[in-house]
């Protein structure tokens, strides 16, 4: 949450992180001034998905170590539902914050971003860990009960 903290503040907004983005995408890629606009674009929301799956997969794993009686040891609906709530709430917050920022803009597309990344990071979890059961393997970490 910290991450997500320093990234919404006005120093990561989308004409600050141009600046050194511009560079590394004209030297790597060729990429022109009038084309970086695009680049950058997809660069930030590639971040918003990558921030908030992660978030998303960190809280599946805190409540698992947490409330391992709600479930199997693997995988349960409630860690999974509280998790994709809980970073909802934060991808929410995030932006809400970010209305009171100068250079930066609160979007609710934002909050579907990145509460849609929460939600594929359950899926992914889900398909993994039930993946894991049937071969056997534990998968993420041990058992807690």
């Amino acid at each position: 949450m910290g991450v997500i903290a320093v990234e919404s503040t006005a120093w990561l907004s989308a004409t600050n992180t141009g600046r050194f983005l511009y560079p590394i995408c004209h030297y790597l890629f060729g990429v022109t001034r009038a084309r970086f606009p695009v680049w950058n674009f997809y660069i930030r929301k590639s971040g918003h998905f990558v921030g908030y799956f992660t978030m998303s997969f960190l809280l599946f794993r805190s409540w698992r170590a947490t409330l391992p009686q709600l479930g199997n040891g693997r995988w349960a609906l409630r860690w999974g539902w509280i998790a994709w709530l809980m970073t909802t709430f934060i991808a929410s917050m995030d932006e809400w914050h970010q209305t009171f920022i100068p250079g930066r803009t609160g979007r609710v597309h934002d909050v579907v971003l990145d509460s849609t990344a929460a939600l594929v990071a359950q899926i992914v979890l889900f398909l993994f860990l039930r993946q894991g059961k049937a071969t056997g393997r534990i998968g993420l970490t041990t058992r807690y009960n």
